[in-house]
């Protein structure tokens, strides 16, 4: 693991309150963000910066207009189950951290969205507990402005990244947005994860993405109830494997939480606050050893 002595930057981190809602059911994503920003905050790993939320018009760009304001208005089922506008309303703050995010990384090299709740999101459906696809938006949000030819989005949450994939054939993007999920391989052991993700990283080397949008899930650690095989070693390597191999390639990256259900014996979700915690300090462990880099 990573002292904090190590460290010397703080991350820039794309964070407003009105993230955070609670959502109804076991799962804590509507609330982990402001749960995540707090844990980190207090250990000084990051920078919180501002931000405007995504417009109904952001979110047509991955989904069906009707779609789109049936949810906002809270007359259709948010994927949390329940239509709760107060819900609708809190995933307009994290699609704008994750655009935000993606922006500002082109240029911070490294960058924060404490979101979770896009991958199960379908061009006009959802399930477990995501609404709008926050990673195909920023997506094309960048194409569009023409900030990048090409976007990579490795998910490392443990479950397929079936929104993601069915919005991409969809609308005929697979060519300018090139998605790997790790929930759409099957992982016997530790050593298959790792060739997954080293051939994963190779192909967006590969085709020269312009950044990658990177789902640092937890739900990947072996003892969470809905994964994984990872231990919590293991999942630093992943994620330190992740950070150093786009940074060599000067590919920039935006990460964001992702799935973690793990609770400890009081209810807590303190296991996963240290896995985000520790991708954190990987990631400004890396931003160090590219400041070193530069000093040279």
């Amino acid at each position: 693991m990573i002292e904090a002595s190590e460290l010397t930057n703080k991350l820039r981190t794309f964070f407003d309150a009105r993230m955070s809602c609670p959502s109804g059911g076991y799962s804590p994503s509507g609330e982990k963000p402001a749960m995540v920003v707090a844990d980190q905050s207090d250990r000084e790993l990051i920078e919180t910066l501002s931000f405007e939320p995504a417009e109904p018009a952001d979110l047509q760009l991955a989904h069906d207009a009707a779609y789109v304001r049936d949810v906002l208005d809270g007359v259709r089922l948010n994927g949390h189950g329940n239509c709760r506008t107060e819900v609708a309303d809190s995933t307009l703050w994290t699609v704008g951290s994750m655009i935000a995010t993606a922006r500002d990384a082109l240029q911070s090299r490294i960058c924060f969205s404490p979101s979770s709740g896009f991958h199960h999101a379908g061009y006009d459906r959802n399930h477990g507990f995501c609404t709008f696809n926050g990673l195909i938006i920023a997506a094309r949000k960048l194409l569009m402005e023409e900030r990048v030819a090409k976007v990579g989005i490795l998910d490392c949450d443990w479950h397929f990244g079936d929104g993601t994939d069915e919005i991409l054939r969809r609308l005929g993007l697979k060519e300018q947005i090139l998605h790997f999920t790790s929930g759409a391989a099957h992982f016997e052991n530790a050593d298959d994860y790792f060739n997954w993700l080293r051939q994963s990283l190779r192909k967006l080397v590969s085709a020269k993405v312009g950044i990658v949008l990177y789902q640092a899930g937890a739900d990947a650690h072996i003892s969470d109830p809905l994964g994984g095989l990872l231990s919590n070693r293991e999942l630093s390597r992943r994620d330190g494997r992740v950070f150093k191999v786009l940074a060599r390639n000067k590919i920039p990256v935006a990460w964001n939480l992702a799935g973690g259900y793990q609770r400890d014996r009081n209810g807590s979700i303190s296991p996963v606050l240290a896995i985000h915690r520790n991708t954190t300090r990987r990631a400004i462990k890396t931003l160090n050893e590219l400041d070193e880099l530069n000093d040279l």
